[in-house]
């Protein structure tokens, strides 16, 4: 495959994997498989680098538009995104240390309990109820975004769709604000990870600034449509993703 129609196909891909993480998390487990294929000469960290640098750049063009018709409760967000973006940091470094396919099951175990509670909660992330952000909630936020931040750092597929389910089902959120609530997380995680990969050479400029143009116009698809239908939507939307990277990550641990 040459260079051009190699760019194609990441552009397609990119552009489903933003449209997909504006809307409900977990774009990047489309996206990065399609990396990891397409650039087999380059090293686990490069390529990771690389699909920091388009989620970021796809992540802040969804939160400008989520800001502008989601109420943030910013006294849970802040010591979240600060937990997260300081284990995201670590999480980036230990790369070559943790074991891809260990992390790998965890996750997948992860998906299949997602997807069940959501399917038999009929009613959870409908309404988004008064949100007391007091010391039990803020160090659970504290909690969740180190341990989401460390595994966005180490790998990072689906930490949005992880970000989003926790705050439906622990802080008692609609799936609109959820999502809107875990792009801000995610943009700190991102951030965190790039000042790693960044100063120790690991991003592909040329090819990670087409595959970051695709993912911001899959974004900004994605949060129109997410603000459009609202939380039903995002709810539909959210199963249906879990269904295929539940399939999509089965068929590759237990049939490769």
């Amino acid at each position: 495959m040459d260079v051009d129609s190699a760019l194609v196909i990441l552009g397609i891909f990119a552009f489903c994997g933003g449209l997909i993480d504006a809307a409900v998390g977990g774009g990047g487990l489309v996206q990065l498989p399609a990396l990891i294929h397409a650039l087999p000469q380059h090293s686990l960290a490069t390529v990771l680098g690389t699909n920091k640098l388009a989620v970021f750049a796809g992540t802040l063009s969804s939160i400008s538009t989520y800001l502008k018709r989601i109420k943030i409760v910013w006294a849970l967000l802040l010591p979240t995104m600060v937990s997260a973006f300081i284990f995201s940091f670590l999480g980036a470094m230990s790369v070559s240390y943790i074991p891809k396919e260990l992390m790998s099951y965890i996750v997948f175990v992860l998906l299949v309990v997602m997807a069940i509670y959501t399917f038999l909660k009929k009613d959870l992330g409908k309404v988004h109820r008064y949100i007391h952000s007091g010391k039990r909630e803020i160090l659970l936020g504290i909690l969740f975004g180190a341990l989401i931040g460390f595994y966005d750092g180490v790998f990072g597929p689906g930490s949005g769709s992880f970000l989003l389910f926790l705050f439906v089902r622990c802080f008692g959120f609609d799936f609109l604000n959820a999502s809107a609530s875990a792009k801000l997380v995610n943009l700190g995680t991102f951030s965190a990870a790039l000042l790693f990969f960044v100063p120790s050479g690991h991003v592909l400029w040329n090819i990670g600034l087409v595959v970051a143009l695709c993912n911001v116009v899959g974004s900004i698809v994605g949060s129109f449509l997410a603000l459009r239908y609202g939380s039903g939507f995002i709810r539909i939307f959210f199963l249906i993703l879990l269904v295929f990277l539940i399939g999509r990550m089965g068929l590759s641990l237990f049939f490769a």
